[in-house]
């Protein structure tokens, strides 16, 4: 195999059946190159926008906890709200009251993991395209090569901008 680029229109990519002989087989093989180059550059835009997005933080419950000099260094003084006695808000009480923040935790580990098994989804989508586009590089071919260059420019020009509208 040759370790220089060559110009021809005769090359094998990636697979036995990718098998380019003449002009148009080529203009056809570039121009698909180009797309999956342009895919890769969209691919790494969606993988940053899921990765952006966060579930929303788990909410507490809702009793402020203060601390007075006057008391014990580690006795905290529950702020009752107008209206409801001391023993009502008190930390055994509030520890057993039940609150909207259980359920709240599950949906966003829920949606969390979600996120994370789709990031990973997508990072190997991403690894796998960007070694088949390496290896169509490495067929020292110069429309090839071309080709992965325009459509990495392309693809960036198109997918970048998008993350400012996010």
């Amino acid at each position: 195999m040759n370790m220089h680029f060559e110009g021809s229109s005769n090359v094998t990519l990636l697979f036995d059946f990718w098998d380019v002989r003449g002009p148009a087989g080529m203009v056809l093989s570039v121009f698909v190159v180009l797309l999956l180059t342009i895919m890769y550059e969209l691919l790494k835009v969606w993988k940053i926008t899921v990765g952006q997005q966060k579930p929303s933080s788990v909410t507490h419950p809702s009793t402020p906890v203060s601390f007075s000099p006057e008391q014990s260094c580690f006795a905290p003084v529950m702020k009752c709200p107008e209206g409801s006695s001391a023993l009502a808000s008190g930390p055994s009480e509030t520890s057993l009251s039940p609150t909207e923040s259980i359920s709240t935790a599950d949906t966003n580990t829920k949606k969390g993991w979600l996120l994370h098994c789709l990031q990973t989804a997508i990072h190997i989508l991403q690894v796998t395209l960007g070694y088949m586009l390496m290896l169509c590089v490495m067929s020292y071919n110069v429309w090839i090569f071309l080709g992965v260059i325009m459509g990495s420019v392309l693809g960036y020009f198109l997918a970048f901008p998008l993350l400012n509208h996010i």
